[in-house]
């Protein structure tokens, strides 16, 4: 009897199978991986390139924590020159040439006001670290425990932070309202919408009967991003400034997201001129390797040693790393670059409205850019300067995966993840900017042409 040869068995590529062990092994709680399946092997700059050998323009940039990009040679350098080196790559929280290089290269980037008389706590590596941390500050400072928070918020995953998120289910924060055009929550808009934000918060504090007794802090985002890329009105920061300064109020602003260049300054609370108390500054600073401080006024320099500590606070190569990545973007005007950059993107996606409907509104600062897709058949939802579409949660997550199959990275936000937001490196070139416009272009038309069901797009957030 003869004996046939076995029919050759097709394995499946290799990136199916991590992702499948990732589906099997890991938590319920991983979030970018949904959705978006790739398993990237190499990247450079803004090009990621996945195990499958697809190449993806990155518009994610871990959050908006590479701000050079991918594997960018100063960072890669300054991280070779520690390792050769031969020195310590764990401190605590010790005295090193590396440390000493960072606060030196962070504290010249920072508004004169504030580095001219500011400390610096390093934290555990992670920003939502340095938000307890600044809690922890201003209550220890001033002797209260309220805090004011603003809707829309995001400020970390860990209790404190969160119970200042805009998504808190145990509120203990005090929430004021954050202006915004186009869903205004008073109704109309503009600055007289952002004048009724900062009379009732005023008036809130100030009233007897108000129920909020003398808080410790006020946190502000000054661009919100987890919030729907939401840039806070110039003219009511400085409000937000004078009014926390008239009743000794610690100002903190969450520059997590927003710093280094991100919005068109170095830091974000320089578009107002605002000096704030305290800075929260993580992502960026690391260049692409975890680390977290606070920066504030010498003042509230009270806590006790060791009130506020971490084991992995003196993270040598993030130090590096992120020195090399200050002075790289400082040197090189990547923050004005920033500005005229997203200027320009912000441009090219706003005249994309009149071609499409689902194109609520276009908003940023900087290269931090978002669009709100919305439903225009579902009948007005009152909100804005007036009555605008509902959000539509369901189209943004097609076009975030028409985005993907045309090799375009980007993250989707807002109160129901129906904003698609824009994170590029600030090193992305001319090119690479109109090809993220056009690559979302042409993903726009084809989700709007795709039978996509309102259910596809899942909990709202």
């Amino acid at each position: 009897m003869a004996v046939t040869e076995p029919a050759p068995v097709t394995l499946p590529p290799v990136h199916e199978g991590i992702l499948r062990r990732q589906a099997l092994r890991e938590s319920a709680a991983r979030t970018y991986a949904r959705s978006l399946p790739i398993v990237p092997v190499r990247a450079r700059g803004m090009t990621i390139e996945g195990a499958d050998g697809r190449r993806y323009l990155d518009c994610l940039s871990g959050a908006g924590t590479l701000a050079l990009g991918h594997n960018h040679p100063v960072v890669l350098e300054a991280v070779r020159q520690v390792i050769d080196s031969g020195a310590p790559l764990h401190v605590l929280d010790l005295a090193t040439p590396v440390k000493d290089a960072f606060t030196t290269e962070l504290f010249a980037t920072l508004p004169r006001e504030l580095a001219d008389n500011a400390r610096i706590q390093f934290c555990g590596p992670a920003g939502t670290d340095a938000v307890e941390a600044a809690f922890k500050l201003a209550r220890t400072a001033s002797g209260r425990s309220g805090l004011l928070a603003f809707t829309g918020a995001y400020h970390g995953m860990t209790a404190g932070a969160l119970a200042a998120s805009g998504g808190a289910p145990d509120v203990r924060v005090t929430r004021l309202p954050f202006p915004q055009d186009y869903r205004c929550p008073f109704g109309v808009g503009g600055e007289r919408g952002a004048d009724i934000a900062t009379h009732w918060t005023e008036y809130l504090l100030d009233d007897p009967k108000g129920g909020v007794p003398a808080p410790a802090a006020m946190i502000v985002e000054p661009v919100q991003g987890e919030g729907g890329v939401n840039p806070a009105p110039d003219g009511w920061m400085r409000r937000m400034r004078e009014i926390t300064q008239e009743r000794s109020i610690a100002l903190i602003a969450d520059e997590v997201q927003t710093g280094v260049g991100r919005t068109g300054a170095f830091w974000a609370v320089e578009h107002s001129g605002v000096v704030p108390d305290v800075m929260v500054l993580s992502k960026a600073i690391g260049g692409s390797l975890p680390l977290a401080v606070i920066v504030y006024r010498a003042e509230l320099d009270l806590w006790q040693p060791g009130a506020h500590a971490g084991t992995f606070r003196g993270n040598q190569l993030a130090m590096a790393a992120g020195a090399a990545t200050l002075a790289y973007v400082r040197e090189n005007g990547l923050a004005e670059r920033a500005g005229t950059l997203g200027a320009r993107m912000l441009a090219g996606l706003r005249a994309l409205r009149a071609d499409h409907p689902g194109i609520g509104d276009v908003r940023g600062r900087g290269l931090m850019i978002g669009l709100e897709l919305v439903d225009p058949e579902a009948g007005p939802a009152t909100a804005g300067a007036g009555s605008v579409p509902p959000p539509d949660p369901a189209l943004a997550a097609v076009v975030q995966q028409e985005c993907l199959r045309r090799g375009l990275i980007v993250e989707l936000g807002g109160r129901h993840s129906a904003v698609v937001r824009l994170l590029p490196p600030l090193t992305l070139t001319d090119e690479q900017a109109t090809a993220v416009v056009d690559r979302l272009a042409d993903a726009l038309r084809a989700a709007e042409r795709s039978p996509y069901r309102r259910a596809a797009a899942g909990p709202t957030r």
